[in-house]
């Protein structure tokens, strides 16, 4: 069962065009270059048996003692088969709920998810990393990268969708490539997507808003826009906490407020940056949304019996709410002043959004990837030194062990003589 060493197909795609398209016709968004495992299945390894790890695990974890991360790391590392990807899984999330469960090694996660592209697994990539707290799959932008743009090659963007989510609840959107696959995704889901559940509009909000804060052009600002828009429309419908529990968002309320601010500082800025009509109509179909007559009175009444503290903080929810759904009128307002002006300044962006994150990924993304390829090659060399220094204790660990056993055995020996 050891695994090859296997050597893949050298670098020859550097300079083909972005956004091509695959012989089967599958679009991809990074290069060949960005995807290539070549660096990946050459570094050094140890080439161990699945069979042998897995034994010691069991009887490490019978014995009630933790297993070291770089058991499974190792185990991990020599997967050589679909089936094996299975038992890997188990001894993540036996490793995962283990006293070691912390130190789950970032290139452990990072090898997880190339073996499962590799094999065919992408279900249980994305399995583990929806599953994050159960398995301890969280992953760097690099390697979200490489799944979300699995995906797109795929045309699978409902999963590619799934991906970008997990970016927005583990706050990882910070490599500026992470933030334009994402938009990317997103937009294209759009533009497929007519109904969507309040669940999906804060989802989309959140996604939409947290990469969209990084980035100060018309994509960003739109997204900021299209965010805050949504968001709010979840606000004056399900309550405030609604939009912020088990979210990275912030807990005061206002989100409508806040999309009509990104309007009127684009309209006040001396610069050319310029918001989408798509986002603008987004704000502008939630507002009438929640301005129209409602159907019915839908207010939940608090039960009786209940505690004091939980009936303070109910009325003071209530109390958020209706101070904002009072606005409504006065926002409806704000926000056809400021459409008119950014009409008149000639700050209304035709194209669409999908369109418009395409050229920018055009124009970007090269520049990004020669960035990530040269960090994600430095942290190869970093990862060695920390697995070389590891297997150092390692030894020195069952060298002093050993010591210490023949110690006793002799001390034994000397008492029984």
């Amino acid at each position: 069962m050891a695994a090859p060493i296997l050597r893949c197909g050298i670098l020859l795609a550097r300079k083909l065009p972005l956004l091509q398209l695959f012989p089967a016709g599958k679009r991809c968004l990074l290069s060949a270059a960005y995807v290539d495992s070549h660096k990946w299945e050459t570094r050094e390894k140890e080439v161990c048996h699945l069979a042998d790890l897995a034994s010691l695990m069991d009887k490490t974890y019978e014995r009630k003692l933790p297993v070291s991360s770089l058991t499974i790391s190792r185990f991990v590392d020599n997967i050589s088969s679909r089936e094996e990807i299975d038992h890997a899984e188990y001894y993540l999330y036996k490793f995962r709920h283990s006293p070691n469960c912390w130190y789950l090694r970032d290139w452990t996660v990072h090898t997880w998810i190339r073996q499962c592209l590799k094999y065919g697994a992408q279900d249980k990539a994305l399995y583990t990393l929806v599953n994050k707290v159960q398995y301890g799959i969280f992953p760097d932008n690099f390697t979200f990268n490489l799944l979300m743009d699995y995906f797109i090659k795929k045309e699978n963007y409902k999963d590619a969708l799934s991906v970008v989510f997990e970016v927005m609840l583990q706050e990882a959107f910070d490599a500026r490539s992470t933030q334009l696959l994402s938009f990317y995704v997103l937009y294209h889901s759009l533009a497929r997507k007519t109904d969507l559940t309040w669940e999906e509009e804060r989802n989309f909000g959140a996604s939409l808003l947290l990469p969209g804060l990084k980035l100060k052009n018309s994509v960003g600002l739109s997204s900021q826009l299209y965010g805050y828009a949504l968001l709010g429309k979840v606000e004056l419908q399900q309550g405030l906490p609604a939009v912020y529990h088990d979210m990275p968002l912030l807990w005061q309320p206002g989100y409508l407020d806040r999309a009509l601010q990104v309007m009127e500082k684009v309209a006040s800025s001396p610069e050319d940056g310029k918001l989408c009509k798509e986002a603008l109509d987004v704000l502008d179909r939630a507002l009438k949304a929640l301005t129209a007559p409602a159907p019915g009175p839908s207010e939940e009444q608090p039960q009786e019996g209940g505690d004091s503290q939980g009936a303070e903080e109910l009325a003071e929810q209530l109390d958020m709410e209706e101070s904002e759904q009072s606005k409504l009128p006065q926002y409806l307002e704000r926000f056809k002043a400021v459409h008119s002006k950014l009409q008149a300044l000639g700050k209304v962006e035709s194209g669409s959004l999908l369109t418009l994150t395409t050229q920018l990924i055009k124009e970007q993304l090269p520049t990004c990837e020669a960035e990530d390829m040269a960090a994600y090659e430095q942290k190869l060399q970093r990862w060695h030194l920390e697995r070389v220094h590891l297997i150092q204790r390692e030894q020195e660990q069952r060298e002093k062990a050993k010591q210490e056993y023949e110690a006793r055995q002799a001390a034994k020996a000397s008492a029984s003589a």
